[in-house]
């Protein structure tokens, strides 16, 4: 019992002790109260007023500090990917080339004339070896390049050779037989092994229509290309050409990729059905199939750059803050054309909005940007501005004309088009601003409205066939037959134009002729040759006369006016093909047979200085101010192409400065598009940005002679 009353005397002297404990503490807290009491009311009245931080970079007008450290914590797609499919494939094959006015000739015994053999021998051909002897015939090999993003169905150009060991001197007049286009590998020990049949070509050879020295003229007659000659067929598979992310090794994992292809699922998708079809679908853990949304067909890159400026995670009220950042990046002409992208990223109704203030901005750069971004979000308010970019600034033509192709049935886009084919162009040449006729602004214009409405009025095609195919679709009775139509021989685009006329030939992906001025005419006195046709007036005669002579077959002659459309008519009628029209063309050219001048591929080019203005308040522009040069040569729109050989293989983004007017980085620091093909590694560099004089060019096709010298 002692024991126990001792344990509970300590244990209320225990309790005792902590009361008073307590007590003390409180007496402490109140005696301090009276000065805590003052900073926390002044903490409060600082909440009530809207303060949030104490510092000195609060007086930035720009950004806030909060801003700064929020922005670079976001995460774009861009930043976690690489892409893939950016790279062409080659495709390869034997044929036979036909038609040849005793220019062709047999070859020696070879690995191409056993390729073809055996080719022939599939195909149920009798005797190959007496058809090889003919000299109207040679063997050539053909190659074409496969873009990427091509479609099953659509055409690629072709290029066709005479192999150095042949006894053929020319192709001209040449028309290559069907052929089975594939990648071919040398095996060693095998030969040669074909992959599958990825695309098939035929048709008339085009030469140079260029001027060639005597040196070079035997080799220039001995190559030839066929502009859209090929068919692309899909391979085994019968599939597109799809665009890929690989996500960097690092971030590997199927919920990222999953994350990565919703985020942009949720901004690009197709409607079938009623039903929402992303564009973006998770594969394997690492890689992400993209496809490409019709508004982007004819400009894929620019469709790339968005999707990688595209937030993941980004809640709404980030979003939100993030838009009021962009409108001020918008506004400012350093910035305009990355805060452009990122609004077109969002695509919403409030990002929409922000672009369309930037339409009312001073500065004709911002103005660019923010019509170029509605316009791809198909919103037509800046079309008029798109419209006066590519009339007056060279730099932003080219991007602007492919922004405009994207507007479909909105007659203010139409109606600037046709503006830019039927007026001139405000330029500067020589230090001073006048008005030109710029070739690459009327074609171009022209182009894009091809796109926009195939059936204007004012760009209509006539599809030109020979006599020769007209009757192949007649029955015995006169009537048309049910056979397919074959492709057309070239299609005649006649414009009617008030300016300086001027005829347009095409060398890449189509067959095309156009005459800007309707009533262009040939001067007299005339005498030219179309492959097996020719072409006469005397002086001072308005009739032309064109007569084909051709052994083992009727001669054939018409008659019409000297007008260049109805010349090209009865040519065509004639059998003539587009090589003989081109044909006809140069050698007028030359002879001083045409009204106005005689153009090619007059595309607008990528990758221009623009001289930004020191104030947007300026209205001369201070060449001695900022140049920026405007994405470079292999960004360019695929509806306009670089036809050059390639600089480089790497993609910058966005404007670039660029004082001393060599490709640099973009503005934002950003990483460029890279093949994900070649370069995995989210730092590794691609082998050809690396000095290309350093090591000689690799020789490719199957006999090395499309090598590029």
């Amino acid at each position: 019992m002692s024991t126990n009353c001792q344990g509970r005397h300590s244990a209320l002297t225990s309790h005792d002790a902590d009361r008073s404990t307590r007590s003390n503490f409180a007496d402490r807290f109140h005696a301090s109260w009276h000065w805590l009491t003052p900073i926390l009311c002044l903490a409060l009245c600082f909440a009530a007023a809207g303060c949030q931080k104490f510092s000195l970079r609060a007086q930035k007008p720009d950004f806030d500090e909060t801003e700064e450290v929020r922005a670079r914590k976001l995460s774009f797609i861009g930043d976690q990917v690489a892409v893939t499919g950016l790279h062409t494939i080659q495709i390869e094959a034997v044929g036979l080339v036909v038609n040849l006015d005793g220019t062709g000739g047999q070859s020696p015994p070879s690995l191409y004339r056993r390729m073809l053999i055996e080719e022939m021998h599939k195909r149920g051909v009798r005797n190959p070896q007496s058809i090889l002897q003919d000299p109207n015939k040679t063997i050539v090999v053909v190659r074409a390049t496969l873009p990427p993003t091509i479609r099953v169905g659509e055409r690629f150009d072709i290029e066709v050779a005479i192999p150095e060991s042949s006894e053929a001197t020319s192709l001209r007049g040449g028309y290559l037989l069907d052929v089975n286009l594939a990648e071919q590998a040398m095996v060693p020990g095998r030969g040669p092994k074909a992959g599958h049949t990825m695309g098939k070509a035929e048709g008339p050879i085009l030469l140079s229509t260029g001027e060639v020295g005597e040196d070079s003229k035997a080799s220039v007659l001995k190559r030839g290309r066929i502009p859209g000659g090929g068919v692309y067929t899909g391979g085994l598979t019968k599939a597109d050409r799809l665009l890929g992310l690989y996500l960097r090794n690092d971030l590997r994992g199927g919920r990222q990729t999953e994350r990565i292809a919703d985020a942009i699922g949720r901004r690009f998708y197709d409607m079938v059905q009623g039903r929402k079809i992303p564009m973006a679908k998770a594969k394997t853990d690492q890689y992400i199939e993209l496809r490409v949304p019709e508004r982007y067909r004819e400009n894929y890159m620019h469709y790339l750059h968005v999707v990688r400026a595209i937030a993941i995670n980004e809640s709404i009220v980030e979003q939100r803050e993030r838009l009021e950042r962009l409108r001020k990046m918008l506004f400012n002409p350093a910035t305009a054309g990355r805060g452009a992208q990122e609004l077109e990223a969002i695509g919403t109704a409030e990002a929409k909005l922000i672009l369309r203030e930037g339409l009312q901005q001073s500065d004709p750069e911002v103005r660019y940007y923010a019509a170029d971004g509605l316009a791809y979000l198909g919103d037509p308010s800046g079309s008029e501005i798109l419209a006066e970019a590519a009339r007056n600034e060279p730099a932003f033509r080219v991007f602007a004309l492919a922004a405009l192709a994207t507007l479909d049935r909105d007659r203010t886009t139409q109606d600037s088009l046709r503006s830019l084919m039927t007026q001139p162009t405000i330029e500067e040449v020589d230090g001073k601003t006048k008005e030109v006729w710029s070739a690459e602004t009327r074609y171009g214009a022209f182009r894009a409205l091809e796109l926009v409405d195939r059936n204007h009025e004012i760009i209509r095609g006539e599809s030109v066939y020979g006599d020769s195919v007209i009757r192949s679709l007649e029955t015995p009775d006169g009537e048309k037959s049910k056979q397919k139509k074959p492709r057309p021989e070239f299609v005649l685009y006649v414009i009617e134009s008030q300016g300086e006329p001027m005829v347009h030939l095409t060398r890449h992906r189509k067959s095309e002729l156009t005459l800007f001025g309707a009533d262009q005419r040939l001067r007299t006195p005339i005498s030219l040759q179309a492959g097996k046709i020719l072409i006469t007036a005397p002086s001072g005669s308005d009739v032309v006369t064109i007569s084909r002579f051709e052994p083992n077959r009727e001669s054939q002659q018409v008659q019409c006016s000297t007008r260049v459309a109805d010349v090209v008519r009865a040519i065509g009628k004639l059998d003539g093909s587009y090589p003989d029209i081109a044909q006809m063309l140069v050698t007028a050219d030359r002879q001083s047979n045409l009204e106005g001048r005689l153009e090619f591929d007059a595309l607008p080019k990528a990758g221009r200085v623009y001289y930004r203005r020191a104030n947007s308040g300026d209205t001369e522009i201070a060449k001695g101010e900022t140049k920026v040069r405007v994405g470079n040569e292999e960004q360019a729109p695929n509806i306009f192409p670089n036809l050059t050989p390639p600089k480089r293989t790497n993609f910058a983004q966005g404007p670039v400065e660029d004082e001393a007017e060599t490709d640099t980085e973009d503005e934002s620091g950003s990483a460029s598009l890279t093949d994900a093909s070649d370069s995995l590694g989210p730092n590794s560099k691609r082998d050809s940005e690396k000095d290309e004089s350093a090591t000689p060019a690799k020789k490719r096709g199957l006999l090395n002679l499309f090598q590029r010298k």
